[in-house]
């Protein structure tokens, strides 16, 4: 974001000079019009008074300037304003494209700043529900097709309802319920804090169950997958390193089985053919905190997309995932984790790796 926008976030008074009073605010421009009109009447009294021209004509030429000086100062302030009504109804028409000068160095020059924000987060969140469209649509789409295409053989008498073809119905129908799970923790997400279940648990049985129902759910999806002609990944290896093997911890098991398996699964999609995802788990600084790591070979993430990587619906800077077969998903996995670790007080972000994507998860424990 630019400097003109970080100066747009800034309160009143801050980094300004004179107290607080900035020397090219409309308060001192209005200012600068009174003082002027008062000098040029006193002027052209004090002429009147040496050159005894009647006080009349002195009136009407200070009429004048005044008038002029004053429609000069209006038009600089209204012009911008005139502007700012024509994008804001383009923007209240659907219209995300326009933007507002940001030449000034007034509040109208912050109030610009802040339009142009506005339409920069509107068009993006438009950006956002057409992806959110086309990447249900494309994730439902399979599923459906797979499920109508086993009933209709069923009703046509084509194939028997047999245990083998009615599991492959069943595999459908838990595709489209995740999907759906998803989307329901999407509008938890929208809908603000969930009540969470705090409680005390061991961190390796924990850690190690989440890890056996995630090759489990990439077994079946592999079944699935092998049905329809396409492939996903059950060539990476997950391994556990938690230290020390007693380690517990104080959280809401629920929520941070979403974490794990979203940063797992994300892993899993963007490591190599027989890659490896590690999941570490350490003892943190407060009572019962707890650090995790989930780290993959990859190629990782730049840099300059570290602050986007948990905003919804971003798929990130590599246009598809590196292992072969995946798809991007949703972009919503990485979303609902920071959601989870938010509603802890925890902290979750991309750290330094020399190799792959490296994310870290803080949950705070139980308070001191």
């Amino acid at each position: 974001m630019s400097g003109g926008r970080e100066a747009a976030r800034k309160g009143p008074g801050e980094d300004q000079p004179w107290g607080g009073v900035r020397p090219f605010s409309i308060k001192t421009k209005l200012g600068a019009l009174v003082v002027i009109s008062v000098l040029i009447t006193t002027g052209l009294s004090m002429i009147a008074v040496h050159t005894k021209t009647e006080l009349r004509f002195i009136t009407v030429f200070s009429m004048i300037a005044t008038l002029l000086i004053t429609q000069f100062v209006a038009h600089s302030l209204t012009a911008p304003l005139d502007e700012m009504n024509a994008v804001a109804r383009s923007i209240s028409h659907g219209d995300y494209t326009r933007r507002v000068s940001e030449g000034r160095r007034d509040e109208l020059g912050d109030l610009a700043v802040t339009i142009n924000v506005m339409a920069d987060e509107l068009e993006a969140q438009d950006r956002q529900r057409k992806e959110l469209v086309a990447n249900v649509s494309h994730e439902l789409r399979t599923p459906i097709a797979g499920l109508r295409a086993v009933l209709e053989n069923i009703v046509d008498g084509v194939t028997e309802a047999d245990p083998e073809t009615m599991r492959t119905a069943l595999q459908q129908t838990e595709r489209l319920g995740r999907l759906v799970e998803t989307l329901l923790d999407l509008s938890r997400l929208d809908n603000g804090v969930v009540p969470l279940k705090m409680r005390r648990f061991e961190v390796w049985p924990y850690l190690s169950g989440v890890l056996k129902e995630a090759n489990m759910v990439a077994s079946a999806r592999a079944g699935i997958a092998s049905g329809s002609g396409t492939h996903t990944r059950t060539d990476v290896h997950l391994h556990l390193d938690v230290s020390p093997p007693e380690l517990t911890a104080h959280a809401d098991p629920e929520r941070i089985h979403q974490v794990v398996a979203n940063l797992i699964d994300n892993a899993v999609k963007h490591s190599p053919a027989y890659g490896r995802v590690t999941v570490k788990a350490r003892r943190g600084a407060q009572p019962e905190s707890l650090e995790l790591e989930v780290q993959d070979e990859g190629p990782g993430i730049p840099r300059s997309e570290w602050h986007r990587v948990f905003e919804r619906f971003n798929r990130g800077a590599v246009t598809r995932p590196h292992g072969p077969g995946s798809d991007g998903g949703t972009g919503l996995g990485l979303a609902i984790a920071r959601w989870a670790v938010d509603l802890h007080g925890g902290r979750i972000g991309v750290a330094e790796s020399e190799r792959g994507c490296r994310i870290i998860v803080t949950l705070p424990g139980l308070s001191s």
